[in-house]
């Protein structure tokens, strides 16, 4: 089964991380680095990105075939996609078990979503 990760940050979320020290941010880089390996070794990692600041992002709309785009961010929540992690694992429970072993998430907000298999309309 296929489970989309998706890490929030959040201004608290991000000052976390400002306040930690060089060497703080590289142990959390490296525990990055050793997930990324460990789902890799057991084939459960199919994709993994950060995400850059939002407002760098660009809406698009679609009206009468033709793309409008409007400068980002857009939500009206604090909360803003700042990563995610495609994994293929067995169950929600092994994808909630991965969820613990991300560096940001005792400071941030995580969202496990199954895959929604369209292959029978294929």
């Amino acid at each position: 089964m296929k489970f989309l990760v998706l890490i929030y940050g959040n201004p608290e979320s991000r000052a976390v991380w400002d306040s930690l020290s060089d060497d703080q941010k590289k142990e959390g880089m490296a525990g990055y680095a050793a997930l990324h390996e460990a789902l890799a070794e057991h084939g459960e990692l199919v994709a993994s990105e950060s995400l850059d600041d939002p407002a760098l992002t660009k809406q698009v709309l679609v009206r009468d075939g033709k793309p409008q785009t409007t400068d980002g961010p857009f939500a009206e929540v604090k909360e803003q996609l700042a990563g995610f992690y495609l994994l293929d694992c067995e169950s929600m429970d092994r994808a909630v078990e991965i969820v613990a072993q991300i560096p940001e998430a005792p400071f941030s907000v995580v969202e496990v979503r199954p895959v929604r298999d369209l292959g029978a309309f294929m």
